[in-house]
C-alpha cells in the first residue's frame, strides 16, 4: 500500500530546508548544521518514489548551489547520488527502525559529502580533515524527528 503525499507538504518541506539552508548559524556551530535538503529528499524519496526521484533531487541540489554560490552541479550531484541510494533500497528502508534508518541516512549523506569534498579537493578549494562530515552526524541524529514531524503535517493535511 503506498501511502498518499500531499503535494503543497513537499513543497513546503522544500522550501523550508532551503531556507534552513542559507540561515544564519552561530560561528561555533555552523560546521554542524543539518543537511536540511538531503533530508528532504531522502523522506519524499523514501514516502514516494513513484514519485520523487533522481531529477526532483537534482533541481533541488541545483538550487542549493544558487543559494550557497558554489559551483553549479556539485550539490546536484550529490542529492540526485542520495536520491538514487535511497531509490535503491527504499523497500528495505522503510522496514528499518528509526535508529537503523537514521544509521543509514548518515551514510548517504556522509557519502554525499565525501564526493563534494573530494570536487572540492580536486579544484584545490578543501582542506584536509573530516569536519565535512558534521553535517551527516547532524542529519542522522534528527533524522527520528525529522521523519515524525513530516509524517505527521503530512497525516493533517491529506
Amino acid at each position: 500500500m503506498q501511502r498518499s503525499v500531499s503535494y503543497p507538504v513537499a513543497i513546503l518541506s522544500a522550501l523550508v530546508a532551503l531556507v534552513g539552508t542559507i540561515s544564519l548559524f552561530p560561528q561555533q556551530i555552523g560546521q554542524w548544521r543539518p543537511e536540511w535538503i538531503g533530508l528532504v529528499v531522502i523522506y519524499w524519496v523514501l514516502r514516494a518514489p513513484q514519485t520523487f526521484g533522481i531529477v526532483l533531487a537534482w533541481c533541488l541540489g541545483l538550487l542549493v548551489d544558487v543559494l550557497r554560490a558554489d559551483i553549479l552541479g556539485m550539490n546536484a550531484l550529490a542529492m540526485a547520488l542520495i536520491a538514487f541510494m535511497v531509490l535503491a533500497a527504499h523497500q528495505r528502508m522503510k522496514l528499518f527502525p528509526l535508529a537503523q534508518q537514521s544509521l543509514v541516512v548518515f551514510l548517504m549523506i556522509g557519502l554525499a559529502h565525501m564526493v563534494v569534498h573530494f570536487l572540492h579537493q580536486l579544484l584545490g578549494e578543501a582542506g584536509g580533515g573530516f569536519d565535512y562530515l558534521l553535517p551527516a552526524v547532524t542529519s542522522g541524529l534528527i533524522w527520528p524527528v525529522f521523519r515524525s514531524f513530516w509524517d505527521f503535517v503530512n497525516r493533517k493535511l491529506e
